[in-house]
C-alpha cells in the first residue's frame, strides 16, 4: 500500500468528540460486517461496471498495485456514469440491504453495558444512514455515530465521493478513528470489526480485532493479516462476536486469550 496508516492525513470532516470515560468501545465497519452483503460491492455489481471488474479491484488494492481511494471512486463512477441518481441508489439499497442477523442483540447488549457503538466506514455516510435506520430503526440509530466520506450530488443529477482523507491513499484512513484513543491516560478497550481491503487501515491498532468471515472466498482483511502476522478474531455472525465480545467485558477471558483462540 502506497501510503503510511501511521500518518495524520488532513481530514476534510468533522470526527465526533471520543468516549474518554468508556472502558470499552467499539469501532465497526458497515458494509459487509454490520449488513450481510457491502451496499458498494451492489451497487458496482448491479448498477455499475459489474462485479469481475469490481473483484479485480479488489485484488489489485491488495496486492498494492492500486490504492483504495481510487479502484473504489472507480467503483462509484461506473454506477454514476450509468445514470443512476444518488437518492434512487439509497432507494434501491433500503430495499436490498440486510443486517447482519446477530447484531441488534450485539447492539443492545453494548447499550446495557454502556459501551459506544461507533461505525467507521469507507462509504458515505448519507447512504448509511438512510440504510441504518430502515433496519434498525430511527431510534436506534440515532444513537449510533458515523464516521464515513460524504457524498457530493452535481447540479446534472451525477454524484462522486467526497473522500474524508483525500491525501491518502484510503481515502479514509480508519486508523485516524483510533489512535486519538492511544493518546488518554487511560485508554479504553478497542474492539474493531471489519471484513475487507477498507479496514486495512485500521486493523493494526485495534485492540482486539474481528475479522467477518465471507461467503465466497472474498475474504480480504483476513488475507492481509495473515500475510502482516496480525492478530484477530474469525467470526461469522455478531452472535458469534457477542459470544466473545461479553466474555472480555465481563472478565471471563482476557483479549489476548481471545486473540490466540483467533475464532469466535
Amino acid at each position: 500500500m502506497t501510503t503510511n496508516v501511521d500518518s495524520a492525513p488532513e481530514s476534510t470532516l468533522p470526527y465526533p468528540p471520543i468516549h474518554k470515560d468508556k472502558k470499552f468501545v467499539v469501532l465497526s465497519d458497515w458494509d459487509g460486517t454490520i449488513t450481510t452483503r457491502d451496499s458498494n460491492d451492489y451497487m458496482t455489481d448491479e448498477l455499475g461496471f459489474g462485479p469481475e471488474k469490481r473483484r479485480q479491484g479488489n485484488l489489485d488494492i491488495l496486492a498494492g498495485k492500486v490504492t483504495f481511494r481510487d479502484a473504489f471512486r472507480e467503483m462509484l463512477e461506473s454506477v454514476s456514469a450509468n445514470g443512476h441518481s444518488f437518492e434512487s441508489c439509497k432507494e434501491e439499497l433500503k430495499k436490498n440491504i440486510k443486517l447482519d442477523p446477530g447484531f441488534k442483540d450485539f447492539y443492545q447488549y453494548c447499550k446495557a453495558h454502556d459501551i459506544p457503538v461507533v461505525i467507521i466506514s469507507s462509504g458515505m455516510a448519507p447512504i448509511i444512514r438512510a440504510v441504518l435506520s430502515q433496519l434498525i430503526g430511527e431510534e436506534d440509530s440515532k444513537d449510533i455515530e458515523i464516521v464515513a466520506n460524504e457524498a457530493d450530488v452535481h447540479e446534472d443529477g451525477s454524484w462522486s465521493i467526497k473522500y474524508r482523507h483525500p491525501s491518502s491513499g484510503f481515502g479514509h484512513d480508519k486508523s485516524q478513528a483510533i489512535l486519538p484513543y492511544r493518546q488518554l491516560e487511560n485508554p479504553p478497550t478497542i474492539f474493531f470489526f471489519g471484513d475487507g481491503v477498507s479496514d486495512m487501515s485500521a486493523a493494526r491498532h485495534a485492540d482486539v480485532l474481528y475479522v467477518k468471515q465471507k461467503p465466497g472466498g472474498e475474504n480480504d482483511l483476513a488475507a492481509f493479516c495473515n500475510r502482516e502476522g496480525i492478530p484477530h478474531i474469525i467470526f461469522e455472525d455478531f452472535s458469534h462476536a457477542l459470544r466473545s465480545v461479553s466474555a472480555i467485558v465481563e472478565g471471563k477471558k482476557t483479549a489476548q486469550e481471545a486473540l490466540a483462540e483467533g475464532r469466535a
